[in-house]
């Protein structure tokens, strides 16, 4: 596919590692968005795990065109890089008046990798509407592993995002987020087009790191969330941290010390 200089900032990145997403707000042309919804009425062939997404999708086909955009094919080189892979991709519908959800859940049962991570391109080619229920999302949940429906039973968290949003936005999220798709209450069909993409080439420093020591991005790492718990959000940062260690290749970053108290060795390195 085509590459972008439209790559994210390292604040962006940062806010990523932190909350688990980044919203693109219409960033798709309406022409793509119709294509997109009778493409998604109609249903679309499957993709082999491991295909190149290069090769993934004809030219011809709205999947391409999406995926084109600069500020998508920029956003999605800043966080797997060039050359990804598909994993699967999928058709969402939510029926008008279906009179249920999804339950709250994580799509990445096994995959609990401290220091790599895959993407899900979530799509919304039309405007989603609070009645439309949309994708709710429980930010900063990525890095708590869950074993899929672990927390089904959960009906509401402090912090989580209802989606809405305008036609034409794309949201990418970490494999491990916390999510559900929400109730239709309207009339009108819901859609949204999924695809998780692989990287192949090491996660480290793949987009615009002119801004890297910009104070702002210890601040977005550092960040709390209502429905964390006081003890326990340390964790989160802590896992944070790491994972931006391995994204930047910086060994000595870090958030309130926390990462290098529990790292400290003096024995191993008097020993050396």
């Amino acid at each position: 596919m085509p590459t972008s200089k439209h790559l994210l900032t390292s604040v962006q990145v940062a806010r990523f590692v932190a909350q688990g997403f980044l919203r693109l707000d219409g960033v798709v042309p309406r022409n793509i968005n119709e294509r997109a919804v009778a493409a998604l009425d109609a249903g679309l062939p499957q993709v082999p795990y491991g295909t190149p997404l290069g090769e993934a999708f004809a030219p011809d086909t709205f999947v391409h065109d999406l995926l084109a955009l600069p500020d998508v094919a920029g956003a999605v080189e800043s966080l797997v890089g060039p050359g990804p892979t598909v994993d699967h991709h999928a058709v969402h519908i939510r029926e008008p008046h279906e009179g249920h959800a999804q339950d709250l859940h994580g799509d990445a049962i096994i995959d609990v990798r401290p220091d790599a991570f895959d993407i899900q391109l979530m799509y919304y080619p039309h405007e989603v509407t609070a009645g439309m229920g949309g994708t709710l999302s429980v930010p900063g949940s990525h890095l708590r592993r869950i074993n899929e429906t672990d927390v089904g039973r959960v009906q509401n968290l402090r912090g989580q995002t209802r989606l809405t949003c305008p036609a034409g936005t794309v949201v990418l999220v970490h494999h491990g987020i916390w999510h559900s798709g929400r109730r239709n209450d309207t009339d009108r069909r819901r859609h949204m087009y999924k695809l998780r993409l692989n990287p192949t080439v090491p996660q480290v420093r793949l987009w615009d790191t002119a801004d890297l020591h910009d104070p702002a991005v210890s601040e977005e790492l550092g960040a709390g969330f209502p429905w964390y718990e006081q003890a326990t959000a340390r964790l989160e940062i802590y896992n944070r941290v790491l994972l931006w260690r391995a994204l930047t290749g910086d060994d000595l970053f870090d958030v309130e010390h926390w990462v290098t108290r529990v790292t400290n060795r003096p024995a191993q390195r008097s020993r050396a």
